[in-house]
């Protein structure tokens, strides 16, 4: 089969001498093949649409090689996608079955590792998809199923009358998260992004917008003295600044004793090396236990809002039955950078990753396998 092959680590994010489209890639055999993500019970999907995500980059950039690494090289990039049920797994292990068989088209997320899915075929979970509604196009499906499903499971934390600040809302999580507060009962949301005029367009439609590169959101008096109730961060390094503002002025977000959430993704460097399980605990665990338990007991509560490390999707298709619920009725619209879909193509693949590594993609990043 036709599929996107990476042959070696990089670091340069250039891509050239290690990422190919190449045409004689073994096809995966159900019966014989163990998907490189490591799960079990596959099933074999003909593979529509892909979406790329950070752990994407990261996993070509070999700074977590140990722990989401391949099993060997060369490996097919790519973990989240949109599909045609080819052939369903041999023993079905979930009771009642599936809603869905062998000519569906379905969504699903990847499971440990995200790889194996750059190809006319992969092999999938089908613990973690759902069928994708006729309304709902291929490149749509894959774009929920990758980052608005996050953008849903953090939306969870928001409450009605909630005053939002969203770092990061022009991204492919943050332009579906700006959407999914409303459908919580945010009242006034504010986006952080490079582009402040398309965060207050629809279908993001940000109450107000922020552009990074030119004004700060820290320094606005009116949200210094009518503070968030949540900030969220999706880029990382605002909880540093936050801590620092309340040392010199008023915070714009509340107290954990006023009811003010800091929510976030990622640790304060976005990039990270995690290659053993101390590094992964050091970067993600030992920063967010403290700033969760100190934010929540004793004088802390008075000036500093509630930490919360918002990480992890369920091992279950409920989040994923959601989104696509939720993007049939019209309330949530996907969002895919204008730049895309990317061709199948070497090139285009190429093309595809950098602006993901970029980290300036205007939505989800798209790459088109087959139209149907």
């Amino acid at each position: 089969m036709k599929a996107a092959q990476c042959s070696d680590y990089t670091s340069t994010n250039t891509y050239e001498s290690v990422l190919t489209v190449q045409e004689s890639v073994p096809t995966p055999n159900l019966e014989y093949d163990t998907p490189p993500a490591g799960f079990k019970n596959p099933m074999l999907v003909r593979v529509l649409s892909v979406a790329l995500a950070p752990g994407d980059v990261r996993v070509m950039t070999g700074d977590t090689r140990e722990l989401q690494g391949p099993p060997s090289m060369p490996y097919t990039p790519g973990g989240d996608v949109c599909g045609v049920v080819v052939e369903m797994p041999k023993e079905s292990k979930k009771k009642g079955g599936w809603s869905f068989g062998v000519g569906d088209r379905i969504a699903a997320r990847f499971v440990n590792k995200p790889m194996g899915m750059l190809g006319e075929y992969a092999l999938v979970s089908p613990d973690v998809c759902d069928k994708v509604p006729e309304s709902i196009s291929n490149d749509a499906a894959a774009a929920l199923v990758s980052s608005a499903a996050v953008a849903v499971i953090i939306s969870d934390y928001i409450k009605e009358g909630d005053r939002v600040l969203i770092y990061g809302a022009g991204g492919g999580v943050g332009s579906h998260l700006c959407q999914a507060v409303r459908l919580k009962g945010a009242s006034y949301v504010v986006g952080v992004g490079k582009d402040a005029k398309r965060l207050k367009s629809k279908p993001i439609s940000c109450d107000e917008s922020v552009n990074y590169t030119k004004d700060d959101a820290f320094n606005n008096k009116e949200w210094q003295d009518k503070p968030f109730d949540v900030v969220v961060d999706l880029v990382g390094g605002i909880w540093p600044k936050l801590v620092d503002q309340n040392q010199s002025e008023k915070s714009i977000v509340k107290s954990a004793n006023q009811g003010g959430r800091y929510l976030t993704t990622t640790p304060d460097s976005a990039i990270f090396q995690g290659r053993s399980v101390w590094q992964i605990l050091r970067v993600f665990l030992f920063p967010a236990l403290w700033r969760a338990t100190y934010t929540r007991i004793g004088f802390s509560r008075s000036y500093r809002p509630q930490y919360s490390y918002v990480i992890g999707l369920p091992s279950t298709s409920d989040i994923v039955t959601r989104t696509l619920s939720l993007a049939e009725e019209g309330k949530l619209i996907p969002c895919i950078d204008d730049s895309g879909p990317f061709p199948f193509t070497t090139e285009g693949v190429r093309d595809a990753f950098r602006l993901q590594a970029s980290r300036h993609a205007k939505g989800k990043i798209i790459i088109k396998v087959s139209e149907k």
